[in-house]
């Protein structure tokens, strides 16, 4: 039964528009059309459509939450709140497309996710005073994607964070964290809320997912170099990146812990809450910007607040504090992404897992 399920997943992901075919060991990408990798280059894999072959989406038409019909409510979002801007960019559409290049009030923005890994994150597309745009390279790593900038034709790998090939080889990345949620959750904490629209300028069947079973089952596309079984593969969590060391977060522990975990993790002290209910796990520093440590507990069923402190303030889902003394304050960030766990692992074999 494996073998006919396995069989039947090759040819769905082979005739389905603009997704990757299965590799052979002889499709690794081994030929000198670009020089040195930071990568091992024989883990470097062509994904099947090319590079463009999944389009990327520049200046995304937006529309209001109300018109958005075609999502419910469990369907998962990237979401954004830069000030009064804030915005949705939903896995239905980012399933087939992968990066968006946007601009919001404050950044120059590009969406870069990969259906793979199930890894989201924002990058800024200034770099050396310079704006770029990224499309899709088709080319993965740890079946991961790597995408590439328009200006320099350099290849990044999305979980390095950083450029792996061309002339920016060895730069990081700008990071600019998005929020993995469902969209019930957060139209709920705001609604003025704009989301990409559909209406894409390409004909894709956007609500049908290109993968098949792929984030139900156990199966991967595509080679990866190292593997934990601590948890489930394809289990999703949330990892936090602090001085080049990764610590990742479960659902279970953060029911375990009533929705509130604190933590310390590369000498940082972390707050860790969101719930399963509403589909959201968070990570913020546990400092304000004047060096004060508040203590927090959690608002319980109470969007848009998530998190209250000692000091009268409430804090909503992108750690602004929306009622108190300190209204119009921000948390500070801790980079992270939520994604599958064996993504991490692969690039992070030293990866901790809190399991208190």
């Amino acid at each position: 039964m494996k073998t006919i399920h396995i069989f039947a997943l090759i040819i769905f992901i082979s005739c389905s528009e603009d997704s990757p075919t299965i590799p052979n060991e002889s499709e690794n990408r081994n030929d000198d059309t670009n020089k040195d990798w930071l990568i091992p280059k024989n883990q470097v894999y062509d994904g099947g459509p090319g590079k463009d072959g999944i389009p990327a989406i520049s200046e995304p038409e937006l529309i209001a939450a109300d018109e958005a019909t075609w999502l419910s409510g469990n369907d998962l979002v990237l979401g954004i709140a830069d000030g009064d801007d804030i915005r949705a960019y939903p896995h239905q559409i980012l399933d087939w497309h992968e990066i968006i290049n946007d601009q919001t009030n404050n950044h120059s923005l590009a969406v870069i996710y990969c259906p793979l890994t199930g890894t989201g994150i924002g990058w800024n597309r200034i770099m050396d005073s310079i704006e770029t745009t990224f499309g899709v390279s088709g080319l993965l790593y740890n079946s991961n994607i790597i995408p590439y900038d328009r200006k320099t034709d350099s290849y990044w790998s999305q979980l390095i964070n950083g450029a792996v090939n061309g002339p920016l080889t060895g730069k990081q990345a700008e990071t600019i964290n998005l929020i993995e949620t469902s969209w019930e959750t957060w139209k709920t904490s705001y609604p003025s809320t704009k989301v990409v629209s559909r209406n894409t300028g390409y004909s894709r069947s956007y609500g049908n997912y290109p993968y098949g079973n792929y984030k139900d089952d156990e199966l991967l596309l595509f080679p990866v170099s190292n593997t934990d079984d601590r948890l489930n593969r394809k289990e999703r969590v949330l990892a936090i990146f602090i001085q080049e060391a990764v610590k990742a977060y479960t659902f279970e522990k953060l029911t375990a812990h009533e929705n509130l975990i604190i933590d310390s993790f590369q000498g940082q002290d972390v707050v860790v809450t969101g719930s399963e209910e509403a589909n959201l796990i968070v990570a913020f520093q546990n400092k304000l910007n004047d060096g004060s440590t508040p203590e927090f507990d959690v608002v319980h069923n109470n969007l848009p607040g998530i998190l209250r402190d000692n000091q009268g303030n409430v804090w909503d889902i992108s750690g602004r504090a929306i009622s108190g003394p300190r209204t119009g304050e921000q948390l500070q960030s801790v980079t992270q992404i939520m994604g599958y766990w064996f993504a991490f692992v692969a690039f992070y074999p030293e990866i901790e897992l809190f399991d208190k």
